[in-house]
């Protein structure tokens, strides 16, 4: 036993090592097939890996959308979103001139029912899908436009980087650094209008739109003389200066004497006559401590500079002030072969056997591709000559030589390059024309070349088909059989309801009648094709007639019919129904279709202002002192004995008519309501200058019969002095009168006539060709009735009924204050301008008074809020920004 005991003994450590050989190799084989399947498990699971792969190309996709979201910027609008600025002035958007397959960002006026542009952005390009457009400031600092496929339609050019973008309430776009600082404005980059506190500076300029519905740029622009750097000049093509102010006098330019009227406007010229010019106006409050009404200049598509006031009565733009006075004066407006006649609504027109080249164009108000043949042939032999009459124009060749009429028209047939004939037949002289005809428009009636112009024209202004003349004519007996059977029909129906109609409207407008209803036909034949022209006024021209029992009659053609036939004729009614001996009585009228004609008394003896002429006809004291009366009595009536008041609206000498005994009758009474209320377009007629324009017209404050008033006084001082308010200097004493008048070749009359009325030298002012004939006390009175009615105050002017009375001697004639805007003319208060100072070169003051500088983007404003819902980080704080531009101001106003 205990053999086998030890044996036992002896033999377990032997079978405890076996074990634990065993057991170690044993885990180690469990653990290099556990590890085999692992790694067998990873190898052929492809959707583990594939999560994998899933999880870091989302990633790798979040770093690329954010480093495009980096690239792209911060979005400030998106499609038709919008933003106003503080005061809701202005409106930063997108908009759609004609349909909505072109899209522009641009400013325009936020407060005013009627869209008005007045910053385009992207004028070359436009976008076509609004709704996916964006304006943003990319990640360098610019403001950026881009289109549906993500590409930069248009880009800022500031170089330092920007942050922050605001719209301010001067219609101002401004971008912003971080530290505040202006790196970029709108207003250094403008397109077709000129709004307050805007400056232009050398190099820069404000081009027209294409046409009323493209922003493109244009053909005309508005820039700071390139040269003397002292006037402002009207530009053709960027080479061709058709129009200027002249040169900068120290408070006024040469050619614009209505400057001097310091109304609303502040005007200042820093550095003139230097390469660093820049000029600009600003406006300032009212004297009754109100805002100044919405004002601009703008750059017409017709390539004239124009001055609007928005008047909140009408809720329309006025028109004061217009440069060119004449718009056919503008260069290139009608293009090649096109006939510019300044009396038209569209000035531009083509000769019989001509079409416009671009038709759309030319019906948007775009002239200038011009004219061309009707026919695709180039000449003919079949050609014939067209009278023009007396005109002038420029870009033809003359080829000069001694010839009969019909051999001048076969030398130019046989020449494809001639254009057209000069035939003089005293002289047997023949002029061939050869290449173009550009401002092709009428002679001014004091030219004294004689000469007609005959422009080469296809016969019958068709092409020629190649026809039979069978075809021709079977077709010609067809189509009037036809026609005149479908006439017949349609002519019975349209008498039935024409006659209903009429039967009805008269019965209705017309209890009383007084007017004969004419036809169109009827004054045709009145008037022999419209062929005598009286005259033109701010409603339309007005041509002489012959009625058939030989009475003579005027005929007025209304060019802008503002309302529907119902409307017209109860307009008619209420003009007609009034009766005053020193009112132009009514007659008649003609409202068929589009037509609107008014058939008024014959004036033998034509208007007042053809005897304002020193050169023209003279009126004694007798005649003149009737007129100011009668005048005056016709006004009151209007005012005060009508059934409505009515506002003329539009008294000068060319609405005071003479009749045979040279009575004063007042025309076109009732017309700016009977035409739409378009004020500017009277406004316009008024020779271009604010002379008869009350200040209330100009401040856009409501209008009542003062208005009337104010223009009767200015009219009165014309009566007493025999001449215009605006001319050329005069000769002889008067000639080097004081107090701000003379202005180169313009002259304003009434601040030198007040100041001497008030003086009492009312024999100064009276026309010189009386030759001291006329009865002092009477004209005293009425000298002195005329400044009382041109008071700035509308308050302190008299009633027209007043009027009357003074003038007849009723009521007693005090002596009136001097008129503010005339005494500051005849003072040198009005407010200077910025000249260069001659010691040091620095610019200063004309007045000294230091409150005239530079305007620089918004300084004198507040700041607009970014309200767009894609802009809510766009906190900045930009007080640093306003208190720097407001110490630059305050250091250059000196």
């Amino acid at each position: 036993m205990k053999l086998m005991s030890r044996r036992t003994s002896i033999s377990s450590p032997s079978s405890s090592f076996m074990s634990a050989t065993f057991l170690v190799l044993f885990l180690l084989l469990i653990t290099a097939v556990l590890v085999t399947r692992v790694e067998s498990k990873v190898q052929i699971n492809p959707s583990f890996e594939l999560a994998v792969s899933k999880k870091e190309a989302a990633a790798a996709e979040l770093r690329r959308s954010n480093t495009r979201l980096e690239e792209k910027g911060r979005v400030i609008i998106k499609g038709n979103s919008t933003i106003i600025s503080q005061n809701q002035t202005f409106r930063l958007g997108f908009f759609a001139t004609n349909g909505e397959s072109s899209w522009y960002l641009g400013i325009w006026y936020a407060s005013i029912p009627t869209p008005t542009y007045v910053w385009v952005a992207n004028r070359e390009k436009s976008v076509a899908d609004v709704t996916q457009s964006t304006l943003l400031i990319t990640e360098k600092g610019k403001l950026a436009i881009k289109d549906s496929q993500n590409s930069i339609i248009w880009q800022s050019t500031n170089t330092e980087k920007a942050t922050d973008m605001y719209l301010l309430e001067t219609g101002n776009l401004v971008l912003l650094s971080s530290a505040g600082s202006l790196v970029w404005q709108s207003f250094d980059h403008p397109t077709d209008t000129w709004l307050p506190g805007m400056n232009i500076s050398v190099g820069g300029s404000i081009t027209s739109w294409k046409s009323l519905f493209d922003p493109s740029p244009g053909f005309y622009s508005l820039r700071l003389s390139p040269t003397g750097y002292n006037q402002i000049e009207l530009v053709y093509n960027g080479t061709i200066v058709y129009w200027s102010t002249g040169n900068w006098t120290g408070n006024a330019f040469v050619n614009v004497p209505e400057m001097t009227i310091p109304y609303i406007y502040k005007f200042h010229f820093l550095n003139p006559y230097t390469s660093k010019a820049s000029f600009g106006y600003t406006e300032k409050p009212l004297d009754n401590g109100q805002k100044p009404p919405l004002s601009r200049f703008h750059v017409d598509p017709s390539g004239q500079l124009k001055q609007y006031t928005w008047s909140q009565q009408t809720d329309y733009w006025n028109m004061f002030w217009s440069q060119p006075e004449d718009i056919c004066r503008v260069h290139g407006l009608c293009g090649n072969f096109g006939f510019c006649k300044s009396s038209l609504l569209r000035p531009c027109m083509c000769f019989d056997g001509f079409r416009p080249v671009d038709c759309y164009g030319w019906n948007s108000g775009d002239y200038s591709g011009g004219c061309s043949r009707e026919s695709k042939v180039l000449c003919d032999q079949s050609d014939w000559f067209e009278e023009v009459g007396v005109v002038e124009f420029i870009g033809a060749v003359t080829e000069s030589f001694s010839a009969g009429r019909s051999i001048c028209e076969r030398s130019c047939l046989a020449n494809c390059s001639c254009i057209g004939l000069y035939h003089d037949v005293r002289t047997n002289l023949c002029k061939n024309l050869y290449g173009e005809l550009l401002n092709l428009r009428n002679l001014t009636s004091d030219s004294t070349n004689e000469d007609i112009l005959y422009v080469r024209a296809p016969r019958g202004g068709t092409e020629r088909k190649n026809i039979s003349t069978l075809m021709v004519l079977v077709a010609g007996i067809v189509g009037s059989i036809a026609a005149l059977v479908l006439a017949a029909v349609m002519l019975m129906i349209l008498r039935k309801k024409r006659k209903k109609r009429k039967d009805v409207d008269e019965e209705d407008v017309f209890p009383v009648l007084n007017l004969k209803v004419f036809s169109y036909k009827e004054l045709h034949t009145v008037t022999r094709g419209f062929s005598e022209k009286l005259g033109h006024g701010g409603f339309g021209a007005v041509f002489q007639g012959e009625l058939s029992d030989s009475t003579l009659v005027a005929v007025k053609r209304l060019e802008r019919p503002g309302s529907g036939e119902r409307e017209f004729r109860a307009e008619v009614c209420t003009i007609g129904n009034i009766q005053h001996v020193n009112l132009v009585r009514l007659r008649g009228f003609c409202s068929e279709n589009s037509h609107r004609l008014l058939v008024y008394d014959y004036m033998p003896n034509g208007a007042l202002s053809l005897y304002l002429r020193k050169d023209g006809l003279n009126l004694n004291w007798d005649v003149r002192f009737r007129i100011a009366v009668g005048t005056a009595r016709g006004i009151a009536y209007l005012h005060e004995e009508c059934r409505d008041c009515i506002i003329h609206c539009d008294i000068k000498p060319e609405n005071i008519l003479l009749d045979s005994d040279y009575t004063a009758k007042v025309s076109d009474f009732g017309l700016a309501k009977l035409i739409g209320r378009d004020f500017s377009r009277v406004l316009a007629t008024m020779r271009g200058t604010w002379g008869y324009v009350a200040p209330e017209w100009i401040s856009g404050l409501a209008i009542t019969t003062k208005a009337d008033v104010y223009s009767y006084g200015m009219t009165l001082l014309e009566l007493i002095g025999g001449r215009r308010n605006v001319e050329a200097p005069a000769s002889g004493r008067n000639a080097n009168i004081g107090g701000g008048g003379e202005h180169g070749d313009k002259w304003f009359f009434p601040p030198w006539a007040a100041r001497q009325i008030i003086e009492g030298n009312v024999a100064a002012v009276v026309d010189d060709r009386l030759g001291g004939a006329y009865k002092v006390e009477e004209a005293e009175r009425v000298a002195l009735v005329a400044i009382w009615c041109i008071q700035d105050n509308e308050e302190m002017r008299p009633t027209m009924g007043t009027v009357v009375k003074m003038l007849e001697g009723v009521l007693e004639v005090t002596a009136p204050p001097p008129p503010r805007l005339i005494q500051a003319l005849v003072s040198g208060e009005s407010y200077h301008g910025v000249r260069k100072d001659s010691s040091n070169g620095v610019g200063t003051g004309g007045d000294g008074s230091g409150d005239i500088g530079e305007s620089r983007g918004g300084s004198h404003s507040s700041f607009g809020n970014v309200s767009s819902p894609m802009n809510e980080n766009a906190n900045v704080s930009i007080e640093k920004f306003a208190e720097e531009t407001e110490k630059d101001n305050s250091s250059s106003s000196q």
